[in-house]
């Protein structure tokens, strides 16, 4: 099957799908409304930044390019995967605006269009949008029917910004949510030959395949708020190491160990916004998702909850330096970033705050609006700190020594270390006051506060 693919949309979704499709073997053409990014893409550069972009674009030229042309683009092509923004309103609906122009130029080529044209829906929408959102579209500009004249398919991608043609090749599984027989089983011969390892396909209706994306991201929120509940915990108990515990958890097959790492919240473009997303559509149901809405409050409120348990250390006038303002590592993305979070309430409270990220420097700062003062060198950073926070497990962060947080004329920095990266390096270190979370750092306190606990209820 010598398919051809069409990629509307060139975010880093998009554009990264093009490239490893492109990898694969398979001609691919690129449609974006953006002018510049089409031309990069056709200059053989990428459109956006992602690991390994640029290098598998190069790499693949000859069978890669783009347009602005959505018509060319379906006319010249076989399969069509649409990746638009689906950004969330102030209910935590996901809107379709710009899937619904889209759609509109796809059924006007379909149109003209002889053969059989698959169109596949990647971007995440909430249940009901494919089909009765999107299809009547596709129907009344190309005058043809669904099943019969083209295909429809709704298939969003499990990936991680930092990572994405990786993930988008190996997969634990590809999603089909099929209008039809024909439809899904083509999109699934299309993921057997572009994808690189041998991940199962899930078909099923187009709505059940809506649900189970927003679902699947909202379950693993939820896995990480337990996780940072836990690490909350073993900092009142004796020795109470959070990852002692989400091991031997995650041991269990039940469970498994991935997200299962206390530390502070999540962040970034998508986990954030689903758990809305599936509160609204219990909303729409007449239900409610208190599951769902619980674990976005959880997160949301962690960073206040966290500055207020140090609120003893931390005191105006002091100098705060945050490692990390991307949501996670590798990333240039700054969005619902923890990071970022805690930059501008620390700045509220009188706090001076300089800040250090080896990708999202320059995003971090148009975001931040020069709040803060954020420095291209870690060492320049951590040479104005009295406070040091580490919120992203970072490997230029974990390759950091006890000599590099000595501050002449400081006498003990205070090294606040969320993930615990440090915690061999700078525990019980002289000039270190090293605070690990999710570890306790006071036994006997501890042990008299459970002691007394358990005398008080012997005495009951």
């Amino acid at each position: 099957m010598d398919m051809r693919y069409s990629i509307i949309g060139l975010g880093k979704l998009g554009a990264s799908m093009a490239a490893a499709i492109a990898k694969r073997g398979f001609q691919v053409i690129g449609v974006d409304v953006n002018k510049n990014a089409v031309d990069l893409l056709n200059n053989s550069e990428a459109p956006v930044q992602e690991t390994n972009l640029e290098k598998t674009i190069k790499e693949n030229k000859k069978r890669l390019r783009a347009t602005l042309d959505i018509n060319e683009a379906v006319l010249d092509t076989d399969v069509s995967f649409v990746i638009v923004p689906t950004p969330s309103d102030d209910r935590g609906a996901f809107s379709l605006d710009y899937a619904r122009t889209a759609f509109q130029s796809i059924g006007k080529a379909i149109a003209i269009k002889k053969k059989y044209h698959n169109v596949v829906l990647t971007s995440t929408v909430l249940p009901g949008s494919t089909r009765f959102g999107l299809l009547p579209l596709l129907e009344q500009e190309s005058g043809k029917v669904c099943g019969r004249d083209f295909g429809l398919c709704y298939s969003p991608e499990f990936i991680a910004l930092g990572s994405v043609i990786h993930d988008f090749l190996n997969p634990d599984f590809t999603l089909v949510g099929e209008f039809d027989e024909r439809a899904g089983g083509m999109l699934e011969k299309c993921y057997e030959q572009i994808m690189e390892n041998n991940s199962p396909c899930k078909r099923m209706t187009i709505e059940n395949a809506e649900l189970t994306k927003i679902a699947l991201n909202s379950f693993v929120t939820m896995k990480i708020s337990f996780a940072n509940m836990l690490a909350n915990f073993c900092q009142f108990i004796p020795e109470g190491d959070v990852d002692v515990v989400t091991d031997a958890l995650g041991a269990d097959q039940r469970i498994g160990h991935k997200y299962l790492k206390g530390a502070i919240g999540y962040g970034g473009p998508c986990f954030p916004r689903d758990n809305k997303a599936l509160a609204y559509t219990a909303q729409t149901f007449g239900l409610k998702a208190d599951l769902a809405e619980t674990t976005d409050y959880l997160n949301r409120s962690l960073p206040d909850k966290m500055i207020q348990s140090l609120k003893n250390l931390i005191k105006p006038g002091m100098t705060v330096a945050i490692l990390g303002l991307a949501y996670k590592p590798d990333s240039h993305v700054v969005e619902e970033s923890q990071g970022i979070y805690l930059a501008r309430k620390l700045s509220e409270q009188g706090i001076r705050i300089v800040a250090y990220d080896p990708l999202a420097g320059e995003t971090a700062r148009g975001e931040l609006e020069n709040q803060i003062r954020i420095y291209t060198s870690i060492s320049e950073c951590l040479q104005q700190a009295d406070v040091v926070m580490i919120t992203i497990p970072d490997q230029i962060f974990k390759a950091l020594k006890a000599d590099d947080f000595r501050r002449p004329g400081l006498q003990e920095m205070i090294v606040i270390d969320f993930w615990r990266i440090l915690y061999k390096k700078l525990i019980n270190q002289p000039h270190i006051t090293y605070i690990p979370v999710g570890r306790c750092i006071d036994d006997n306190t501890n042990s008299n506060r459970l002691a007394k606990l358990w005398a008080d209820t012997n005495n009951i």
